[in-house]
């Protein structure tokens, strides 16, 4: 029995030695779930960059004969006649809206029928009346 007893600790001395040195023994940093990503800390010197040509986000049209007619367009909310920077807008479609620059419109559209519609700066070239 006493070779026992001292056996025990003698055993008990290297595996302590050894779970200390152990480096995945050792307790590590967590990430915190809820942090936004370092991108964002990050501090930016460049312009925020702004989309070359409007984005037509929604249309809301009235139910009733004769209702409203309004467009939101980067975030702003226009009827016909409003202007979204140097464009006015002269027509407010169902899944459409066209703008006027100039003597040149622009159509844009709610669902780009491809990926190319809204980015390449398709115009329609319509005379006015």
């Amino acid at each position: 029995m006493d070779r026992t007893l001292t056996f025990g600790p003698a055993l008990l001395a290297p595996f302590l030695a050894l779970s200390l040195a152990w480096p995945g023994a050792q307790a590590q940093a967590l990430d915190d779930p809820t942090r936004p990503p370092a991108a964002l800390w990050a501090p930016t010197t460049a312009a925020p960059v702004v989309a070359a040509r409007p984005q037509l986000q929604s249309v809301l049209i009235s139910t009733q004969p004769g209702g409203r007619r309004l467009a939101v367009i980067d975030g702003q909310t226009v009827k016909v006649g409003g202007k979204v920077g140097d464009a006015v807008v002269t027509e407010i479609h169902d899944t459409a809206v066209v703008l006027r620059r100039g003597k040149s419109l622009e159509t844009f559209k709610l669902y780009p029928s491809s990926k190319t519609d809204n980015k390449t700066g398709r115009k329609t070239d319509r005379k006015q009346e």
